[in-house]
C-alpha cells in the first residue's frame, strides 16, 4: 500500500510521524509533495520518505491519498488531481469545512471520500480525530482510514453533519486549552513561582486531568466534585469562575469556531 500526502505541513508531519510508528507502512511507500522544495528536502530527511514536486504524480501513485492541505488550497489540489484518481483509490481529506459531497463535486465519476477532523496534539500522536465517510466508503476501506488515522491519537466515527462542531470541540479548542495554561502559570508567577516551573505544573496538570477523566471514566462533575472541600479553597475559585462567566465564555467561543468553519 502506498500513501500519498499532497501537503506536508505540521498534520501531515503528524501523521507521517504516527504512520511510521505504527508501521503501518515502510518510508519508502509514502510519497508526498508540498509547495517548497526547502519542505519536501526537509520531510525526506527527516522520515525517510519519498517526495515529488507534482500533485499529480503524487495522486497516480498513491493507493491512500491525503488531501493535507488548506481549504482555499483544495479547490486548485482537486483540479490539478482529478483525472488521476481512479474509483479503487481511498481519499482522506483534513481540510476543515470541505464537505465529503463538495469534495465529489470536482470528480466525474464515484470515488471514495473519507473527511477526517485531526487537531495539533497529534504532533505528539495525542490527537483526537473525527472521522466520517461518503457513500462509496466501504466497511472495509472505512477500517483502513481508521488504521492511518488512529496512529497518531483517538480516532472515531460521527456523523458528517456534526464535522463543524467536533472542528470547535477538539479542532480549535487546544488553543483555548493552551491559554488557560497560560493563564494558570501566570497566576503562579504572580504568587512567586518561577515562569517555567508554573508552565510546567500548569501543563502536567491540565494532561492529568484529561488522563483521569479518561481513565476513570467518571462524569466530569464527578472530579470537580472530587476536588472541592466543604469550606475549602477550590470551591471559592469555582464561584469566582462561575461569576465571570467561565462555561458561558467557552461555549460562545465554540459557537463562533463553529459558525466560521460552517461559512468556510
Amino acid at each position: 500500500m502506498v500513501i500519498g500526502f499532497i501537503g506536508l505541513g505540521n498534520m501531515a508531519k503528524a501523521m507521517i510521524g504516527g504512520i511510521l510508528g505504527h508501521r503501518i507502512v515502510s518510508p519508502e511507500d509514502i510519497i508526498g509533495s508540498a509547495a517548497t522544495e526547502a519542505t519536501m528536502q526537509h520531510m525526506k530527511e527527516e522520515f525517510g520518505i519519498r517526495t515529488d514536486p507534482s500533485n499529480k504524480a503524487v495522486a497516480k501513485e498513491a493507493d491512500v491519498l491525503v488531501l493535507a492541505v488548506k481549504p482555499l488550497t483544495l479547490p486548485v489540489v482537486l483540479e490539478e488531481i482529478m483525472d488521476v484518481v481512479t474509483e479503487d483509490k481511498l481519499i482522506i481529506s483534513v481540510a476543515a469545512g470541505k464537505t465529503t459531497k463538495w469534495i465529489s463535486q470536482y470528480f466525474s465519476k464515484p470515488v471514495k471520500i473519507v473527511r477526517c477532523m485531526p487537531n495539533t496534539p497529534a504532533l505528539v500522536q495525542e490527537g483526537c480525530s473525527a472521522v466520517c465517510r461518503n457513500e462509496n466508503v466501504s466497511d472495509e476501506d472505512l477500517k483502513k482510514a481508521l488504521h492511518i488515522i488512529s496512529s497518531f491519537g483517538l480516532a472515531e466515527v460521527v456523523n458528517e453533519n456534526l464535522m463543524d462542531v467536533v472542528g470547535g470541540v477538539s479542532g480549535a479548542a487546544p488553543a483555548y486549552v493552551f491559554m488557560f495554561i497560560e493563564a494558570l502559570a501566570d497566576a503562579g508567577v504572580k504568587g512567586g513561582m518561577q515562569r517555567k516551573q508554573a508552565y510546567r505544573f500548569a501543563a502536567q496538570t491540565v494532561m492529568g486531568s484529561a488522563k483521569l477523566m479518561l481513565e476513570t471514566k467518571r462524569h466530569p462533575a464527578e472530579l470537580k466534585d472530587m476536588v472541592c472541600s466543604p469550606g475549602g479553597t477550590t470551591i471559592e475559585g469555582l464561584e469566582v469562575l462561575e461569576k465571570d462567566g467561565f462555561r458561558a465564555a467557552v461555549m460562545e467561543a465554540i459557537d463562533a469556531c463553529v459558525k466560521k468553519s460552517k461559512e468556510l
